[in-house]
């Protein structure tokens, strides 16, 4: 049996049920039809954790200007492509590194009362129709179960070294 056919039996014998062939059929080779029928999917992804931490000092906002590079954050737009994001740390309390694919950074600040450290193995989050990760919408899973929402992203830009 197809995994089509294996998926649809259980309609079909719910659909018979509810007024399928039966007595008052007129033709009971017609197939019934059925009042409403929903099918629903859901996909997932995962973003895994980033193999090396980096160093918490590149987040240090009181950086001497002779340690090296010196990183700050500049506003940017509300989503985020979700096949975009290669990898993901936590920085601190309530904010999370996504290091993109095109070897961008960005931070994503974690609603009151979330913890950024929750985060350290990745999170999963559900895929929307229009694949992006977005501020005020969309929750992030951890693996250990904690939900937050994203209220800002950030890009990081490098400035001086």
């Amino acid at each position: 049996m197809s995994s089509i056919a294996y998926f649809l039996a259980p309609i079909a014998a719910l659909v018979a049920s509810l007024g399928g062939a039966g007595p008052d059929r007129a033709d009971p080779l017609q197939p019934a039809t059925a009042q409403q029928v929903s099918i629903q999917q859901r996909v997932t992804v995962r973003i895994g954790p980033r193999p090396a931490p980096m160093q918490s000092m590149m987040f240090d906002n009181e950086m001497e200007v002779d340690r090296g590079p010196r990183w700050v954050e500049r506003k940017m737009g509300s989503c985020i492509s979700i096949n975009s994001i290669a990898g993901t740390q936590p920085i601190d309390n309530s904010r999370l590194l996504l290091v993109l694919a095109d070897r961008r950074m960005v931070t994503a600040r974690l609603q009151k009362g979330c913890q950024g450290r929750d985060f350290y193995s990745g999170f999963i989050v559900a895929r929307n129709a229009d694949g992006q990760i977005c501020t005020g919408r969309d929750s992030l899973q951890s693996r250990s179960g904690t939900t937050c929402q994203v209220t800002a992203f950030n890009l990081l830009v490098q400035v001086g070294g």
